[in-house]
């Protein structure tokens, strides 16, 4: 029996560990479409591209580039993309970036499933030996979890934005393969206002998910 709950106790840490990255990398599914696309470009105070892309033109191109990255097309979906004068919209290595960019975002949906199948996993054992307590328990530290690691990033974001892109940046491509020039298609799409407000909008995401964790899974008195 004493087993059976130190192996249990081990589980509710595991998912106490791994609850803060489930909830950031489902944060961050959340808004790989085009409809946070949709609403950022209308935002307040959003940079117009000097180059010449209007509303309707960011819009039409951001859109299949999002789709991109989470359907299960080849690269060939963005290189056969090109403006009424026939140039393609995309050169040689931004195309290779997005290659790039989807292999990150394939293998965070991949954890992120497992994640959840694990959890499912787990909360099933627990349920099952007559622990939903410990797993409420870990649970809720996990939501404490989210709110220190989403702290954390706010602030780094608030004190340093372009230090904490380059660090993203640095951690999941190789050096030289993600800085472009401002004429560069990407750029007058994504321009560093749309990722500051994507990050700032996964903070809330992600902070309203910790919150709710912690108010909802109290364990039970008995």
């Amino acid at each position: 029996m004493k087993e059976k709950n130190i192996g249990i106790n081990i589980l509710g840490w595991a998912v106490t560990v791994l609850m803060p990255l489930m909830v950031l990398m489902f944060s961050v599914r959340l808004l790989i479409t085009p409809f946070f696309a949709k609403v950022e470009y209308r935002m307040p105070g959003f940079p117009e591209d000097p180059y010449g892309f209007s509303l309707e033109d960011r819009l039409k191109w951001s859109a299949p580039s999002i789709e991109y990255l989470v359907n299960s097309e080849g690269i060939t979906f963005l290189g056969t993309l090109v403006f009424e004068d026939g140039e393609p919209i995309y050169n040689a290595s931004e195309l290779s970036h997005m290659e790039d960019v989807k292999a990150v975002v394939t293998g965070m949906r991949m954890a992120l499933a497992g994640l959840m199948i694990g959890l499912v996993v787990v909360s099933g054992i627990a349920v099952r030996k007559g622990r939903r307590n410990t797993l409420l328990l870990a649970i809720r530290r996990g939501g404490w979890g989210v709110l220190g690691l989403i702290a954390v990033v706010l602030l780094l974001l608030v004190v340093n934005f372009d230090q904490l892109f380059t660090w993203f940046h640095q951690m999941f491509f190789t050096s030289g393969t993600w800085q472009f020039y401002t004429s560069d298609t990407l750029i007058r799409l994504f321009p560093m206002r749309f990722w500051q407000d994507a990050f700032i909008a996964v903070g809330g995401i992600s902070l309203a998910i910790g919150i709710l964790l912690i108010v909802f899974c109290k364990p039970k008195q008995n």
